[in-house]
């Protein structure tokens, strides 16, 4: 007789791979597709099957849901984000949390140097003005920042931040803050971000989210950075106050802010979206297909790995 597969909630939306991936070992439930009525109703008869939860770094697994899982044993999040998890609570309950490092690097530090050249040189502006027809119309748009000799900042030099230094060096020097400084890096380490802000051109979040961070770039470092500094977000957008970030964007205490996460995605306050200081794309930083699949395939590792009693890839708890 076949034994009954376990079965997986899947949170979010994924790739195609990463669903097909899921299938082949699971009964899968969308749970995102379930409304609450629904979900409460498929717990009281289900909730005792579920071995697995896959989920994103920007929708992790509400505490509550976690709790009504007994046999859950995997938390395997499809991005390297785990605030959206309590990992205490998922110690205490003995449920491992797994994440995707490394894979997505490269292409998130890529994504941060386009931006920074995109608002400094006002690339999206200047790509309307031409679709529109405004250039034949109106003449030379007016003059751009330059990029090259700007001093950059990094908040949070983790294996994401070094490789956005990488980049960024060449253009100019390099500083950062962190909680330490990081043995043998060439960039100098600014503990206090104060000061790193008021030393800074350019202002690249890199940090991970969690309490400490949480609105770490509020009104009195925005206010640091200046009306000639930029503030450029590929971290969370819970490091930044987003209320603080619009006053300072509407009365010019910032030049600019290229933000690729929010605080409330996807829905971003139109008060980002109307403002011609601003560039903004949709927490995109590591979606490229090559990327995707690398992280998928980490996942799918990890729910191997939980499948048959192996060691997790990449476990966080």
């Amino acid at each position: 007789m076949n034994t009954p597969r376990a079965t997986a909630l899947q949170m979010c939306p994924f790739s195609a791979y990463l669903e097909a991936g899921l299938l082949a070992r699971f009964d899968v439930v969308r749970w995102f597709e379930l409304a609450p009525a629904e979900q409460a109703a498929w717990l009281r008869d289900n909730a005792a099957t579920v071995r697995a939860i896959a989920t994103g770094g920007h929708v992790g697994c509400p505490s509550e849901l976690m709790k009504a899982l007994p046999q859950l044993g995997l938390i395997a999040i499809n991005g390297v984000g785990v605030d959206k998890v309590d990992l205490a609570l998922a110690r205490e309950r003995g449920v491992r949390v797994s994440t995707t490092p490394g894979t997505l690097t490269e292409d998130v530090a890529d994504l941060a140097v386009g931006l920074v050249i995109s608002l400094l040189r006002g690339i999206p502006s200047a790509d309307a003005y031409v679709r529109t027809g405004a250039w034949s119309t109106q003449g030379d748009l007016p003059l751009a920042r330059k990029v090259s000799g700007r001093h950059f900042g990094i908040v949070g030099l983790g294996q994401i931040g070094a490789a956005i230094a990488a980049r960024l060096a060449p253009f100019g020097p390099v500083a950062y803050t962190g909680p330490s400084a990081k043995p043998g890096q060439p960039y100098a380490f600014q503990p206090d971000l104060l000061a790193l802000a008021r030393d800074s051109d350019v202002l690249v979040l890199s940090c991970p989210a969690n309490a400490t961070t949480r609105q770490l770039i509020d009104a009195p470092v925005l206010e640091a950075l200046g009306p000639e500094g930029w503030l450029v977000n590929v971290a969370r957008g819970a490091v930044v106050d987003e209320d603080a970030l619009i006053a300072a964007l509407e009365a010019g205490h910032i030049a600019g802010a290229a933000l690729d996460v929010y605080e409330d995605e996807p829905r971003v306050p139109r008060a980002l979206q109307s403002n011609p200081r601003t560039v903004l794309t949709p927490h995109m930083a590591s979606a490229t297909r090559e990327t995707r699949q690398a992280m998928a395939d980490l996942v799918l590792a990890n729910l191997d790995a939980l499948l048959t009693g192996g060691a997790l890839a990449s476990a966080v708890v």
